[in-house]
């Protein structure tokens, strides 16, 4: 595994937009639906499926993907018409333990999941 100081180095990572959004409280099963979706297409379809998808994953990766798209424009000098979704991954994140009062003084545990999510933009050659 490279450093960061070595991938500066060789240039990894210029040629993409990326956005990653940790901890983000919705469970990762969620997202990757709507992720699954978005995978390979270009920009702007992306950003139609997304906004008329009816899943609370939605609004989160509308906003992932904007910040993606102005990391490639403003930092790489990407083209904006010609990006795509080149990858787009969702992983388990901490899970918040908490507790919920049950009959004769049980507690049953309430697993409160998070994800991290992580969206790249590349440009179609």
């Amino acid at each position: 595994m490279l450093t960061k100081k070595e991938r500066k180095a060789l240039g990894i990572g210029k040629d993409q937009g990326k956005a990653i959004l940790r901890n983000a409280r919705i469970s990762s099963r969620k997202v990757k639906i709507v992720l699954d979706l978005i995978k390979n297409k270009p920009l702007e379809e992306a950003y139609a499926i997304v906004k008329f998808t009816p899943k609370a994953a939605s609004e989160i990766l509308y906003k992932l993907l904007k910040s993606a798209e102005a990391n490639a424009v403003n930092n790489n000098g990407l083209n904006k018409d010609v990006l795509y979704v080149a990858d787009a991954v969702a992983s388990q994140g901490p899970t918040l333990k908490r507790m919920r009062p049950r009959a004769q003084g049980r507690g049953f545990r309430i697993n409160k999941r998070t994800s991290n999510i992580t969206v790249v933009l590349k440009e179609k050659k």
